[in-house]
């Protein structure tokens, strides 16, 4: 196993759990706890043989109901459906989406105004 040397590991991990917060908002009306994300969180990061400390995974988690809710907040419900939908067929790297890169970067300056994308997920061990 290697350790991720790229910064993107955490602007994907923010990006993914938030497409699953909108998508299960928009599908059954109630937002995924913190606590619900971080170990969303975990469970991703497990299938990938990589680590996160808890209070890591919590601020992404944190990170991502902020994004979620700012999101769900300012678009119409179809429009935020729509979002919802790109960002959950942007989690296949094969499917390109102009909307989803835009959220990409959202993401990535989310993470550099809250300092939480210092250190890289670490392969477990």
């Amino acid at each position: 196993m290697q350790t991720p040397t790229d910064p993107d590991s955490r602007t994907n991990l923010l990006f993914a759990l938030t497409a699953e917060r909108l998508s299960a908002y928009y599908a059954h009306d109630q937002w995924m706890t913190i606590a619900q994300g971080s170990s969303l969180a975990a469970q991703w990061l497990s299938r990938a043989k990589l680590d996160l400390p808890l209070i890591d995974r919590r601020r992404l988690s944190e990170l991502s109901d902020e994004l979620a809710r700012h999101l769900a907040a300012t678009l119409s419900h179809q429009a935020g459906q729509y979002i919802a939908h790109e960002m959950m067929e942007s989690l296949d790297p094969r499917y390109r989406s102009k909307v989803a890169f835009e959220l990409l970067d959202e993401c990535e300056r989310l993470l550099r105004e809250n300092e939480a994308g210092e250190a890289a997920p670490r392969p477990r061990g």
